[in-house]
């Protein structure tokens, strides 16, 4: 071959290898999470728009992606799509809203990447770790679940009058129940099917030791007039939106309530994380006029289910916007907290049932809150004072989100 010929088929491979490493290059978004606090964040949800995800990766599709950490391991992810009248008719990812991963910052990392590439295969589907449906065998109940901890609440079949002689339990209130699990995988469908006396019980997974009655349990609502609680009744409306790997997201709708004089609606809305004891709440009021009602979130005084003589302990946090509970009894102690972390105003109340934090609210305003609770049994927090700290970080780290941005080349 003569040189020149040579030389030039060496240039055009070079060149060809450039451009085969460039094309590379703009097939993958790198992303960088900012964490500013020094204490360690297990589990944290990292977002990023899918918009940002389609421009940098034109024709992504959302089940052929990678998703890499910085030692290039692959990560499970999901995407949303919370708007349900969305539409993509020219599949550019419109009718997407985020991309999520998880990521366990250690104490003292404050920053991480992370690159998003497509793939020519279809992903694996990933262990779910969070899960919410509607049970209508058990009258109407809507559970929810993650790896942690598990929780239900109440329908409009449990508030009907029961027929004569019937026996069915009747009970009116939006209060949140507590299910303390041992186990990471799924447990509400197996534990409907045991029956109700069943998991009452430990029988390897964990139980249902949490008594909610007519109180307000971990995180159920109502208007506070100064005096007394005029509490919302069971939910009427359901409508799941995400329910995993990583994310669930729900919405529950109550119908109009006396809040004291003034009738009172409400959605709530969820969001459940893997691996977290706390979940978020957006609870939205309804009603006429331009006044500010108070929203009352509470605790319930007295969640020993079937405890002879349990030692509760309950202590306001201010600084964090927070009300925690600690329960030391035979069945293995337990936590209970609430979180108005980004209130404007809170303060604090009690009626006969309920421990409450209170914070003014006008018509349409949403109200994050935060409702969380742990097993001595089952968890790494043992003691009332560590339950306080735990608390008091989860605040700081809901006060202080990692920022995740896209890094241009």
């Amino acid at each position: 071959m003569a040189p020149g010929l040579n030389r030039r088929s060496l240039l055009v491979a070079a060149l060809a290898a450039v451009t085969c490493s460039q094309a590379h290059a703009s097939e993958r978004l790198v992303l960088s999470a900012q964490h500013p606090l020094d204490i360690a964040r297990p589990a944290e949800t990292l977002a990023i728009a899918w918009s940002e995800v389609a421009r940098a990766l034109p024709g992504a599709l959302l089940q052929q992606l990678i998703v890499r950490n910085a030692a290039g391991q692959s990560l499970p992810y999901q995407v949303t799509n919370l708007d349900p009248l969305a539409r993509d008719p020219q599949g550019l990812g419109l009718a997407y809203g985020e991309l999520l991963f998880q990521h366990d910052f250690a104490a003292g990392e404050q920053s991480a990447r992370f690159t998003v590439e497509k793939s020519a295969s279809v992903s694996p589907p990933f262990e779910t770790k969070v899960f919410a449906r509607f049970v209508p065998e058990r009258l109407d109940d809507f559970a929810w679940e993650n790896d942690k901890i598990a929780h239900r609440t109440y329908g409009a079949a449990l508030a009907a009058p029961a027929p004569p002689g019937s026996g069915k339990e009747v009970l009116v209130t939006s209060g949140i129940d507590v299910w303390f699990k041992r186990v990471a995988y799924p447990i509400i469908d197996r534990w409907y099917n045991k029956g109700h006396e069943h998991y009452h019980h430990d029988e390897g997974e964990g139980l249902d030791m949490y008594s909610v009655g007519r109180s307000c349990g971990a995180g159920g609502t109502g208007i506070w007039d100064g005096s007394s609680l005029h509490s919302s009744r069971n939910y009427t409306r359901w409508r799941v939106i995400a329910n995993g790997p990583i994310r669930a997201v729900f919405e529950l709708g109550y119908e109009a309530w006396d809040g004291a004089s003034t009738p009172v609606s409400e959605t709530k809305r969820f969001t459940i994380d893997a691996g977290r004891y706390f979940h978020q709440i957006d609870s939205t009021l309804t009603f006429t006029g331009g006044q500010r009602l108070r929203l009352a979130v509470g605790l319930n005084k007295s969640p020993a289910y079937k405890e002879r003589s349990p030692r509760i302990a309950t202590q306001q946090l201010p600084a964090q916007g927070g009300l925690t509970q600690w329960v030391s009894q035979s069945g293995g102690d337990f936590g209970t907290a609430l979180l108005l972390p980004l209130a404007d105003e809170v303060s604090y109340a009690v009626d006969g049932a309920n421990s409450l934090i209170t914070t003014p609210l006008v018509s349409g305003q949403v109200l994050r809150y935060y409702v969380g609770a742990i097993w001595s049994r089952a968890a790494e927090v043992k003691t009332e004072a560590a339950w306080r700290e735990f608390v008091a970080a989860e605040a700081l780290r809901r006060r202080v989100p990692v920022l995740v941005t896209v890094v241009r080349d």
